[in-house]
């Protein structure tokens, strides 16, 4: 038996909705055909976007979307998206795939989609390729509300009243795809950026995203800081001009070269797949320790702003559309990240999943007119029940697992969190392939009343296609004896659980 303690006295931070949220590029089919198929289409639409899609990101809660990149948000030019379609700009998608970009959505469609989903947006700027003037009249055409030529072009474009813009990306990747530049040229560029990405209403001011690193490059992340910071332990005036420095990790079981199969994987495969997720937990580390000397008070939040899977394309399909399967192996990569996502969540305060619809670790994949939801799609709907909690203080035994030494990995992974209500959310995720685990929950000092469980689970290839669109699903979970402050259940290979517990 494993033994599984909480503490509900013992509050660890508070969990942010955004921790569980989304990034949407012009890449592949994420945007067009995923979410977008305009007016004219036979796919039913509001607007242009996709109802089934639509509905479907509403049921999971969707907290936050970044657009519109990723790789081209350096290259997008937002005056190219505005206006009447039959006259915006067409272009070559020259990050993904060299198809023809044909602009019709941009800023208006993308708050719509927004505003449809009722989530936050987070914009992300072209410091690659834009300008200053060009980044400064896009945050004016979006949120001035005022007499001004941007905002009179964009009540010109149909859109009286200015929309919100809650978080704003200041370059992308600018180490790599975004400009290679090295960190001491790109803090300079953030400070001269940022100051043009005006505050227009005082009651909903933006918070800015410094680019931050690709993994495990802490030169990065200190140097930003401390040119950023002046070298000093605080900003020289204040925090207003960076609320969140960014980093991206992608979980690939072998290398940029090979990444592997997306299905039909062993399980070697499986244990190096979950081996290389759980080097986020390194990451989180490190990076917040350098975040903490210079922000002990947690105001600058560590954005994972694009994390997930990465294999090789399905079979003929364009290898520049990222298009990849979407099975049990990845609803464990999801709960793992977003248990320890939790666990950090005084540092972390946004997270964004690449991508989705149809791209790489996607939620949601399409074909036409069909619409599937996929197991990384069921674990984000139950780890809903964490967003806008508190984290509690918890902890349970693990033994290492595995098949070979270097990719062994601990069987259990969890989180536990209060809600304003007083119920406590318990998800834990099973990362053996063959074997159940026997498991004691003990709420310290509380006495349990009822609880209502929900699992996903199944053979580790298990996965959801337009012939068999829930062969992976959640279930309920009614498995679990209560005694005083003990819930013992048996936690079954390859699953990931939540349980809600009344108190």
């Amino acid at each position: 038996m494993y033994r599984h303690i909480i503490n509900p006295e013992k509050k660890k931070g508070h969990i942010n909705p955004e921790i569980q949220g989304h990034f949407s590029e012009h890449l592949g089919r994420c945007i067009y055909e995923g979410i977008y198929v305009g007016e004219n289409s036979d796919i039913p639409n509001k607007n242009g976007m996709r109802t089934d899609v639509v509905e479907a990101l509403k049921e999971m809660k969707i907290p936050v979307l970044r657009w519109p990149g990723g790789c081209f948000a350096d290259e997008y030019h937002w005056m190219d998206g505005i206006g009447e379609k039959a006259s915006r700009k067409k272009m070559i998608n020259t990050n993904w795939g060299g198809v023809v970009e044909d602009n019709s959505f941009g800023t208006h469609e993308f708050m719509e989609l927004c505003e449809q989903l009722g989530c936050k947006t987070y914009i992300n700027g072209n410091v690659g390729s834009g300008t200053v003037r060009e980044m400064s009249e896009w945050v004016e055409y979006m949120t001035f509300d005022g007499v001004s030529p941007m905002a009179d072009l964009r009540k010109k474009n149909g859109h009286e009243k200015p929309w919100t813009v809650d978080y704003f990306g200041v370059g992308n990747e600018s180490w790599g795809c975004g400009g290679n530049m090295l960190p001491e040229y790109y803090a300079d560029i953030f400070r001269h950026y940022q100051t043009f990405v005006r505050n227009y209403n005082p009651d909903k001011k933006i918070k800015k995203i410094a680019v931050g690193p690709s993994d495990k490059d802490y030169n990065w992340t200190e140097v930003l800081l401390n040119k950023c910071f002046m070298g000093q332990g605080k900003f020289p005036q204040n925090y207003g001009y960076m609320n969140g420095l960014s980093l991206h990790y992608y979980t690939l079981p072998y290398d940029w070269d090979r990444k592997g199969a997306a299905t039909g994987f062993n399980e070697k495969e499986w244990y190096m797949t979950l081996n290389k997720t759980l080097f986020m937990e390194e990451l989180l580390t490190k990076h917040s320790a350098i975040m903490d000397r210079y922000d002990p008070e947690n105001k600058i939040g560590l954005i994972v702003d694009e994390w997930g899977t990465w294999y090789d394309v399905e079979e003929g399909t364009n290898p520049g559309f990222l298009y990849q399967q979407n099975t049990m192996r990845d609803a464990l990569v999801a709960g793992i990240n977003l248990n320890l996502f939790n666990k950090h969540c005084k540092r972390v305060h946004m997270a964004n999943i690449a991508q989705l619809v149809n791209v790489l670790q996607a939620v949601i994949l399409t074909e036409g007119a069909e619409m599937l939801k996929t197991p990384t799609y069921h674990v984000f709907k139950m780890y809903s029940a964490h967003q806008d909690n508190e984290l509690i203080e918890s902890s349970i035994d693990t033994k290492q697992i595995g098949l070979e030494d270097s990719y062994m990995v601990p069987n259990l992974s969890e989180s536990v969190s209060v809600d304003r209500d007083g119920r406590v959310h318990i998800t834990i995720a099973n990362l053996s392939v063959s074997e159940d685990y026997e498991i004691e929950s003990t709420l310290l000092g509380k006495e349990i009343k009822a609880v209502n469980g929900e699992i996903i689970t199944g053979k580790m290839d298990a996965h959801n296609t337009f012939e068999n669109k829930e062969t992976v699903k959640l279930v309920s979970f009614d498995a679990v004896s209560i005694k005083g402050d003990k819930l013992n259940y048996v936690l079954p290979a390859c699953s990931v659980l939540h349980i809600e517990v009344t108190l």
